[in-house]
């Protein structure tokens, strides 16, 4: 069983996940009336220093009570009792916070030393890119104002995000990806996806269906090829591109009427034109895949091909992001960073005394198991 993290989740979001999803799921979930507070506002001491850089007490107080609002914990017994579920001190949280804004100078050191920086124009591409998904500048702006950021910050979250991709481009690390890891992906891909099918389709409008059912009959007669008819009638213009393909039902949610159609067709069959709220199909199963029985044997060669590379996309991103994580560590190793004592009297530095664990807590699953032993699913 995990901790739930959430002030560390939070960090991560802000740092990997912002100005590349832009606001869908992302930001740091700040939501409060305490405002914006520069990193390097010392005005409140000095909570560390990475090299010559001080990064400001303020700044990380700041965060943490941000924090506090958006997970509902602005009272301080609810903000206790949150610690103690998640076996937490004050001090736990300040030094995830500090180790936040550490690992954000860091990068912004290893960026000037290998000659990588952001323009504002580029910044202005990815922040106006993201805007262009709202209406106008209202919901932009409550779309902003919901994840408690102003624009200007947002900014520099993008800004982050896009110093952190220069900076891995740069290095050229390899991605070192063994044949277990992908044999291994290929027997779960077996076992997860046994009796998926591959479709594709022709798309016709919601009020056409009589040609919709006329192409029916000419493919049925020969008098047209699927490819034609694709290019000709398809109103799906990204699946047109690939004669229709639409991929593996096990692995895309289709809507229900057509999953039904395709659930009786076998390899090669083509259905009528099928309704849905989309319009017409004229829906054609192409592949159909069977596990082996004893999956423990393939490799990742018995898979489809797009299978196979769907896998080794997913490892090379995962070794390309292991690759740099062990590079930012080792050039991290080098620098001077200094974590200074916990001031007191820190608004968030609650007392959780007399309190304990409640039931069904990470906290009080660590209680049990140091009585009872670790349980043999443990995560």
């Amino acid at each position: 069983m995990k901790r739930s993290a959430k002030i560390a989740a939070l960090c991560a979001a802000s740092l990997v996940l912002c100005g590349t999803v832009g606001l869908f799921g992302c930001g740091n979930n700040q939501s409060s009336d305490s405002g914006s507070v520069s990193v390097y506002d010392t005005s409140q001491g000095v909570a560390a220093t990475v090299n010559d850089v001080e990064i400001g007490e303020a700044a990380v107080t700041n965060y943490m009570q941000n924090f506090r609002v958006s997970a509902g914990l602005a009272a301080d017994a609810d903000f206790a009792q949150w610690m103690v579920d998640n076996a937490y001190t004050p001090s736990d949280l300040r030094n995830d916070v500090i180790d936040y804004y550490v690992d954000q100078e860091v990068v912004r050191i290893a960026a000037a030393e290998l000659g990588v920086s952001v323009s504002a124009e580029e910044v202005d591409a990815q922040v106006n890119n993201i805007r262009g998904y709202y209406e106008d500048e209202d919901a932009w702006t409550a779309a902003l104002a919901a994840q408690g950021l102003t624009e200007q910050e947002y900014r520099e979250m993008v800004e982050m995000s896009l110093l952190v991709k220069g900076v891995k481009e740069s290095l050229d690390l390899e991605a070192v990806i063994s044949d277990e890891d992908k044999n291994m992906y290929a027997q779960m891909f077996a076992v997860s996806y046994d009796g998926a099918k591959k479709s594709s389709h022709i798309l016709f409008a919601a009020d056409d269906q009589q040609t919709a059912q006329a192409v029916y009959e000419q493919l049925q007669n020969g008098e047209i090829t699927w490819d034609e008819a694709v290019a000709q009638y398809s109103l799906d213009t990204a699946s047109a591109e690939d004669n229709g393909n639409v991929g593996w039902d096990k692995m895309t949610q289709f809507v229900s009427e057509y999953q039904t159609a395709l659930d009786g067709l076998n390899p090669g069959e083509m259905s009528a034109p099928v309704e849905s709220s989309f319009g017409y199909h004229i829906i054609l199963c192409t592949e159909v895949y069977t596990a082996p029985d004893d999956v423990n044997t393939m490799s990742i060669s018995d898979l489809p091909s797009d299978w196979q590379d769907q896998i080794i996309q997913s490892l090379t991103a995962s070794a390309e992001e292991t690759a740099y994580n062990n590079w930012i560590q080792e050039y991290k190793s080098g620098l001077t960073i200094t974590i200074n004592e916990m001031p007191s009297g820190l608004v968030y530095d609650v007392s959780t005394e007399g309190l304990t664990p409640s039931e069904g807590s990470y906290a009080a699953s660590l209680a049990q198991e140091s009585t009872e032993g670790p349980s043999e699913s443990t995560e």
